[in-house]
């Protein structure tokens, strides 16, 4: 720290107190009875205040610089305008010690020797207290801590609460005023010792500010300035200017520097960490060298060093402290010595402060730095006023000399090779030398500092009027602008120093990138490169090495950008290298092609003898104009493939119809096809399929493929005759489901039958038409289908308590099982299968009419019919109830009905029956009530009801052990299959050797009956009873042959069939036969009518005998046979 005197006065008296208006220009002194006012830039006096009779003790300006006040000897302050001009005056009982503004309020204190007053331009008058003692000072701080010196020689330190700070301090004189200076940073004290000196903020004596020739009475410091105004006992006024120096050092990416004049902060450069040494005194000289820190106190000199060999290490330790006073310019330290320069004199010491050298030099030295070197023998580099270099080892007295020039030396940095010298000089030159030849290899003006890239040989930076220098080699400088001096250049980092801050700044080294590859030398430019571009340079530098086939230093700067695809290019040349491929031309165009330089691609593809690759590139470039300008009139396959591609473009670039053209013209149908049926043009596809010929099958089939897929079969089964694809017609038509013209070709050929009815089927099975889904896998010939369907059915009906369902679907499925039959293989199992679902048909059949009675509130059956047929299923069960049919419901409603119609006797069977089953709940209540109420009925059956044997005429029990066939003559009754009554039919069987056509031709005969005797044979044998009607030559009469003795009394317990001839057959009337044509493997049954009179129908499909009228009805309400459902339109099987 030095103090520059900016200008001096003298005035006729003592200067009592000082107050700088607030802009700094004007200060306001307090001497003799009057107020000076001086313009601070030069020291002239403006103007002298009178106002004041006696002595002016202290004066202070508002922070608003609006006003100032003054106090006097004679008990009065003055209030004075911005202007100089005063405005008020008030006075106090004593003389005024001191005022002082607030800072906010603006409010005026004024302190006398016994009271202060307060004052502000709002009040009309001054608010005065009373003081036990002497006032002696007052004054507005911003500062936390207060600094008190006094008469006992020392300064102490008090927070604002009182509490002292650390320790007194001596000062060895009386101070007479104190002031903080920047801030609070450091205090200015004045005094007896007639100077005035700058100490910390902590009590440090840092330095004398000015000497002077009396006591030193008031000093003050200029606002937001380092100007110091300094007022004495004789008048005079010292205006001064206090200019602190960089103390500093820096070591490659470490740099340390004075902080508050005591302090010494290290920084490093790279990771902005920061580490504060507090060393308690004036810090006069720092040097850092590796992990080695050197700081010069007044008194003595402290080496520190890392803890650590990290790299990023920040922590210092203590390693030496050298305790003696020294003088120098300069300070270098190095591992195990430290280097004083005293004008032409270095000094070098051991850490233990003995002087192991020195050397004297011939001029003056301007500049010294460690270069580096083994620990105890590291080299310096001196630079002398008289333009000598020179290079001193710490271990040799000898120096040697490296050049000289006729200039002095300001600067100086050697590469990294140590080849090189940059040098510095008085004019602001740089100059570079080679070191070896002493050679001046060339020169840049404006230069204030030097510096070598530690990481490039031949890359310097200097600075100098405003501007940073980056040359590259000999290329010419690149500038930019920059403040300050470079004192360090690392990699892509130059380190500046700008007035008391050093910082790093990031420079691209694009501009000497440039310059290597303006000259093709890609090895250095990768160089430089490496120390920082952008990602742009990277590239550019790629590309630029990649055109000068410089593979390798391409490679690496692709890979430096993550380009792959370069990279795949590099590595498949660099292949085909190590093949023996050495074309360049064939490389440098793989490479233009890559960058888009294609025409120049294609010339060199051409010179090199491969049209083929600069074709292959303009097509898959969709540059086809290019590619036919290329090519010429050449090879029509060629030029197919150009069509080609020209369309493969065109699809991808969303113009199909054009691609659907250009494909056309170049005989590529299946891919014109694809486009036009994946955008759904079914005209474009109509007409490609009709100029197609028919041998060209695979795109025919494509576009009936589409056609089929475009909703559009009409024109897709266009397309399969034109193929003659008959069988995928048949799939189109079944899956389009038109299936009348499936049907259709399907009688035409009958070998797609399966192909046709079994998809059928199974669209009607989805579809809930089981019925004819069942019928169409009959038809089909999928017999298994077709019963799996029908056994369904049965379920879900029986499931659902639907038995009329049941009774159908059973009835269906027995037909199913004789149509199988006809096959011998199955004949015995189908059979039996059919017979077992017709005794179920006839089950469920009847049973539907008691379910109904049961559950429905209202029954639409008359209760002959509900007796009947409660009689009919009690004599047809079997062991094991067939499923979904109640015994309770049967045996409850042929009691309710037997004691409706009179048979009571059976009607208490039937309650007594039901007491061994289980009731549901629902029926408890009505059975128990007509258990107890059919006792009070006569136990006996109406006559009316009891059912005669038209065979035998012998009346049955209405309850038949045996079942449904006569007690006498055991042959079984047949039962209307709508009111379940007894009908007046006798089925007779045909002697053996007549065949079913002869009966039936014999029966239509209708011959006249001739009287004869019909006499009956009984022909016994071991198995079985036959009885046969014969006819004798005089049998005489008119009875019919048939009934003359069909009531017999039967002797034996076997079932005896009535068996005719051709005598007797002849003799029936076609009217009374009825025949149920059984189709193979059965034989038909014929049935004989007793009462002709009374008509009987019989269904020609289910062959279910009705009472004619009942089944009139039946067909008229349903419009079908009320058990097989055949429609009366229908024709029989």
């Amino acid at each position: 720290m030095r103090a520059v005197l900016t200008w001096r006065d003298k005035a006729e008296h003592c200067i009592n107190d000082i107050a700088f208006k607030p802009d700094g220009t004007q200060l306001i002194l307090a001497a003799g009875n009057r107020l000076l006012v001086y313009d601070t830039s030069d020291g002239t006096l403006l103007q002298p205040l009178k106002g004041h009779k006696d002595t002016v003790y202290c004066v202070a300006y508002a922070k608003d610089g609006k006003r100032f006040a003054s106090g006097s000897a004679d008990k009065s302050v003055i209030i004075w305008t911005s202007k100089l001009e005063g405005i008020l005056k008030y006075t106090h009982n004593d003389a005024i010690q001191c005022v002082s503004y607030n800072p906010i309020t603006h409010q005026l204190a004024s302190c006398s020797s016994s009271d202060f007053g307060l004052w502000s331009p709002e009040q009309k008058s001054v608010s005065k207290h009373k003081s036990s003692s002497k006032i002696i000072c007052c004054r507005e701080e911003r500062n936390d801590i207060l600094a008190v010196a006094d008469w006992g020689q020392k300064i102490s330190f008090y927070q604002l609460s009182g509490k002292q700070i650390g320790k007194d301090r001596a000062l060895n004189f009386d101070p007479c005023c104190i002031s903080y200076f920047t801030k609070g940073e450091y205090i200015l004290l004045g005094g007896s010792d007639k100077q005035v000196s700058l100490f910390t903020k902590d009590g440090v004596r840092l330095g004398t500010v000015g000497e002077q020739n009396s006591w030193v009475w008031t000093c003050q410091v200029k606002p937001d300035s380092n100007y110091v105004v300094v007022g004495c006992q004789d008048g005079t006024i010292s205006f001064y200017q206090l200019i602190f120096s960089t103390v500093h050092g820096l070591y490659k990416d470490r740099y340390a520097y004075r902080d508050s004049m005591t302090d010494v902060i290290v920084q490093h450069l790279i990771t902005e960490q920061k580490v504060r040494i507090k060393c308690k005194e004036l810090v006069k000289k720092i040097a850092i060298y590796r992990n080695r820190l050197a700081i010069q106190l007044p008194e003595k000199i402290l080496i520190y060093e890392l803890y650590s060999e990290d790299s990023s290490d920040m922590h210092y330790r203590v390693k030496e402290k050298i305790i003696k006073k020294f003088e120098c310019n300069l300070l270098v330290v190095c591992a195990n010595h430290i280097i004083l320069c005293q004008e032409k004199r270095l000094q070098c010491l051991s850490f233990s402060g003995v002087k192991e050298r020195e050397w004297q030099m011939e001029s003056l030295i301007r500049y010294i730095k460690v270069i580096g070197g083994p620990p105890g023998r590291e080299g310096l580099l001196v630079g002398l006023k008289n333009g000598q270099i020179l290079k001193i080892f710490v271990d040799n007295l000898f120096a040697i000399i490296l050049l000289k020039q006729a200039t002095a030396v300001r600067c100086l940095d050697m590469s990294a090779s140590r080849k090189k010298l940059a040098v510095v000089d008085e004019n602001d030159t740089c100059l570079v030398y080679d070191i070896d030849t002493k050679e001046l290899l060339f020169q840049e003006p404006n230069a204030n500092s030097v510096a070598w890239n530690t990481q490039c040989e031949d890359m310097l930076c200097f600075s100098g009027g405003g501007y940073l220098n980056i040359k590259a080699s000999t290329f010419p400088v690149h500038r930019q602008k920059l403040q300050g001096f470079v004192v360090g250049y690392n990699g892509s980092k130059i380190f500046c120093l700008h007035v008391f801050s050093i910082s790093a700044v990031e420079v691209p080294q694009s501009a000497p990138m440039y310059q290597y590859l303006d000259r093709k030398l890609f090895k250095e430019a990768y160089q430089i490169a490496c120390l920082g571009v952008t990602d742009t340079d990277w590239r550019e530098l790629a590309m630029e090495a990649l055109e000068g086939l410089d593979f390798e230093t391409a490679k690496k700067a692709f890979i430096r950008v993550q380009d792959l695809r370069y990279l795949e290019l590099i590595s498949s040349i660099e292949e085909r290298k190590k093949r023996g491929e050495t074309n360049n031309d064939l490389f440098l165009a793989d490479v233009f092609s890559y960058q888009g330089k294609f025409h120049e691609a294609a010339k060199l593809y051409k010179r090199s003898g491969h049209e083929n690759l600069a074709l292959e590139m303009y097509t898959d470039l969709c540059m086809f104009e290019y590619a036919k300008d290329f090519l010429g009139s050449g090879d029509p396959k060629e030029t197919k493939m150009l069509i080609t591609k020209q369309a493969d473009w065109a699809r991808n670039i969303k113009e199909p119809k054009a691609a659907v053209e250009m494909y056309i013209s170049a005989g590529e149908h299946v891919k014109a096809i694809e486009i036009c049926g994946d955008h759904g043009w079914v005209d474009m596809l109509i007409d490609i399929a009709r100029k197609l010929d028919k041998a060209e099958r695979e795109p025919l089939l494509l576009c009936a493929t589409y056609l089929k897929k475009l909703d559009s079969p009409g024109y897709a089964a266009e397309t399969y005759l034109k193929m003659g694809d008959l069988k995928s017609l048949v799939q189109l038509h079944v899956e389009t489901q038109r299936w009348d013209e499936a049907f259709a070709l399907g009688e035409k050929h009958p070998e797609f039958k399966d192909d046709i009815y079994v998809p059928y089927a199974q669209w009607l099975a989805e579809n809930d038409r089981f019925e004819e889904a069942q019928k169409a896998f009959h038809k089909a010939g999928r017999q298994r289908e077709a019963v799996q369907v029908l056994e369904q059915l049965t379920n879900n009906a029986v499931a659902e308590s639907r038995f009329n369902d049941a009774a159908y679907y059973y009835w269906m499925l027995s037909m199913q099982c004789l149509d199988i039959a006809q096959d011998r293989a199955q004949k015995d199992m189908m059979l039996g299968k059919f017979h077992h679902f017709q005794r179920l048909a006839e089950l469920y059949h009847g049973y539907h009419a008691i379910h109904r009675h049961t559950e429905d509130p209202f029954s639409v059956h008359r209760p002959e019919t509900l007796f009947n047929i409660s009689r009919f299923l009690l004599h047809s069960l079997p062991k094991d109830t067939p499923l979904g049919i109640s015994k309770v419901k049967i045996l409850f409603t042929l009691a309710k009905q037997s004691k409706a119609l009179g048979a009571y006797r059976l009607a208490r069977h039937a309650y007594d029956k039901l007491r061994g089953l289980y009731i549901p709940a629902r029926f408890q209540k009505s059975i128990e009530l007509g258990t107890l109420t059919i006792r009070a009925k006569p136990f006996h059956d109406s006559e009316e009801l009891v059912p005669l044997c038209y065979r035998c005429s012998t009346n049955n029990p209405l309850l038949n052990n045996l079942g449904n066939v006569c007690i006498n003559c055991r042959q079984p009754f047949i039962f209307s299959a709508s009111s379940y009554d007894v009908l007046h039919l006798v089925e007779f069987y045909l002697e053996e050797g007549i065949t079913d056509e002869e009966a039936i031709s014999l029966i239509d005969l209708e011959v006249p009956r001739p009287k004869q005797d019909n006499r009956q044979q009984e022909i016994a044998n071991s198995s079985s009873q036959i009885l046969r009607l014969v006819e004798t030559k005089d049998s005489m009469g008119d009875e019919d042959p048939f009934t003359a003795k069909l009531s017999f009394e039967q002797g034996g317990s076997e079932f005896v069939p009535v068996v005719v001839s051709r005598l007797v057959l002849r003799s029936m009337s076609r009217r009374d036969v009825l025949v149920k044509r059984w189709p193979p493997p059965l034989r038909w049954q014929y049935f004989r009518s007793l009462l002709p009179d009374a008509s009987i129908t019989m269904c020609p499909s289910c062959f279910q005998m009705f009472h004619s009228e009942d089944y009139e009805l039946l067909v008229l309400q349903h419009g079908c046979c009320p058990y097989c459902r055949r429609c009366k339109d229908d024709p029989g099987p």
